[in-house]
């Protein structure tokens, strides 16, 4: 039995997340409810992703130079670096 297209490099996209057909695969498989990046504004996803990403450690770039998941990630929603998602958060997160 192959995985699900979410778990593959089909489902994924190369600049970052999940494309539409990841997203679907994750959503039918676990009931979720996955959505497409929000890249700019102040959404309230938004705020949550840039929360909970500036938090997260490691590398934003592979050994061979090529930027990480991580990395990609940030820039999918409109975020150049950990710094910038925590500034963002920090100035919009509700008290």
């Amino acid at each position: 039995m192959s995985s699900e297209a979410w778990q593959r490099k089909e489902g994924k996209n190369p600049e970052g997340g999940l494309n539409q057909k990841g997203r679907d695969s994750y959503n039918h498989a676990h009931g979720g409810h996955l959505k497409a990046p929000v890249k700019g504004g102040v959404n309230p996803r938004r705020v949550s992703f840039a929360a909970r990403f500036a938090g997260m450690m490691g590398a934003m770039k592979k050994p061979n130079g090529e930027p990480t998941r991580k990395a990609l990630a940030l820039k999918a929603w409109g975020f150049g670096s950990v710094e910038a998602a925590r500034k963002f958060a920090n100035a919009h997160k509700k008290s």
